[in-house]
């Protein structure tokens, strides 16, 4: 029987840091998370990729970073930039090298793809990685029918800490009010705390609610299962 309401808990920034990656892993083996999305670009990528192997059943898709930003005293400033968003061609060339340094690394397409800080939901990156989704066969988020919950986010629009929305019992009222269909919900986990990120205590606040007997027993509750993005679009055919 097919359950009226599937998740996908995606971790993002797999490849990051070694500190991610253990969190990552982690919160696969002792939690909720299903799925992961692997920055290839991450100094730690070969590594994650290594890790992701003794656990088969965590899907592996493509993070793809073509930038990363943070917000300042108010205002948002550029921390790198890998090409120029806006340019069509240079985003269209750097979403095939960072595929094809996806398929070194594991030998196998992605199960889905998105984007670092959501930048695919702007054009030309939106139809571009649209397009090359389509031709892949796989979902991509924000789009298509896998319904997309990022309120699992330690902190608000302005970069103010938000502590409250990645806890155990914040964890479990999105549980609770999930819609039916599928629906992924993202986190970023990390073990410990790493130099380099804007996004710091809340990775690890994030890994204690992810690991909750609470939140494990919120899903049985409530009749959710628990499924990769394969399992769950297969369901929908």
């Amino acid at each position: 029987m097919t359950a009226t309401r599937r998740l996908v808990v995606n971790a993002d920034d797999f490849g990051l840091s070694p500190e991610v990656n253990a969190g990552i892993l982690h919160a696969h083996r002792h939690g909720i998370v299903t799925s992961t999305s692997l920055m290839v670009r991450g100094r730690c990528a070969a590594q994650a990729v290594a890790g992701a192997a003794a656990h088969p059943q965590l899907a592996l898709g493509l993070h793809v970073d073509l930038g990363e930003w943070a917000c300042t005293s108010g205002r948002w400033h550029a921390v790198y930039a890998v090409v120029d968003t806006a340019d069509a061609t240079a985003v269209a060339a750097e979403l095939e090298r960072q595929l094809d340094r996806f398929r070194a690394l594991t030998g196998r397409d992605p199960t889905h793809l998105d984007s670092h800080q959501h930048v695919h939901r702007d054009e030309p990156v939106r139809s571009i990685m649209g397009v090359r989704a389509r031709e892949l066969r796989i979902p991509l988020r924000h789009h298509g029918r896998v319904q997309y919950c990022g309120a699992f986010y330690g902190q608000g629009r302005d970069g103010a800490p938000n502590r409250g929305a990645v806890s155990a019992a914040a964890l479990t009222t999105l549980i609770q009010r999930l819609p039916h269909g599928v629906t992924e919900l993202c986190c970023h986990p990390a073990a410990a705390p790493f130099s380099g990120s804007a996004y710091g205590d809340e990775r690890l606040a994030e890994l204690e609610a992810l690991c909750d007997p609470v939140v494990r027993r919120a899903l049985d509750d409530g009749g959710v299962w628990l499924s990769t993005f394969d399992e769950a679009l297969r369901d929908l055919r």
